[in-house]
């Protein structure tokens, strides 16, 4: 990815996956009739409203927060950038600290068929690829929620290739951006939209079924 050619030709990939993906973020969510959130993928809505309605029966009632304004883009929705920032960092860290989602890659080899040709994949961030890392995150569900189009960071499969992620770590990370939210105040439909748009992209990064 070092290749700036490469790097616009991944960002181009990413746009296109996320329109598609969206059917356009900011008009298609404003559709009364859909059955969808913002994903455009039944399963993954499917999946968003289970993991809300176990959490509002295991605290015996829905979050109550202040509804924003249904016309405007889940971006605005969520504070904007300083709203996405913040999620972000409390995201990020809280996912890092949780065993359940392995952030760092413990122990996970990446190779070929013999040992020799396999390596760990463990990853170690120093301060300021993390702040790279978030900022990645940031832009990605920054794009996905209708705000400022822009991403230079890699394709979706491709920045997870080889890195064996399974669907209980998927759950483990979509567990605590909801816990994210919950701390944040959130509004539950915002919740909803937000983690079926996460959802949408579990084909794209579990490896390990």
């Amino acid at each position: 990815m070092n290749n700036p050619e490469n790097s616009r030709m991944n960002s181009s990939l990413v746009v296109l996956t996320l329109a598609a993906l969206m059917s356009g973020c900011g008009g298609g969510m404003q559709q009364k009739n859909r059955d969808f959130f913002t994903s455009g993928n039944r399963e993954a809505d499917q999946r968003a409203d289970t993991r809300m309605a176990k959490s509002e029966q295991a605290k015996g009632a829905a979050a109550k927060s202040p509804a924003a304004p249904e016309n405007l883009p889940l971006f605005q929705r969520l504070g904007g950038e300083a709203g996405l920032t913040a999620l972000v960092d409390d995201f990020v860290t809280r996912a890092l600290a949780d065993p359940r989602v392995n952030f760092r890659r413990l122990g996970v080899m990446r190779g070929g068929i013999g040992f020799q040709s396999s390596k760990l994949v463990t990853w170690n961030p120093n301060p300021a690829q993390l702040e790279q890392f978030k900022k990645h995150v940031r832009q990605f569900l920054t794009l996905a929620t209708g705000g400022p189009a822009y991403y230079d960071g890699q394709e979706m499969k491709a920045a997870h290739k080889g890195l064996r992620i399974t669907n209980e770590e998927f759950d483990g990370a979509a567990g605590d951006l909801k816990a994210t939210m919950d701390k944040l105040q959130v509004p539950v439909k915002e919740q909803k939209e937000l983690l079926s748009i996460v959802e949408s992209t579990r084909t794209q990064v579990v490896e390990q079924r």
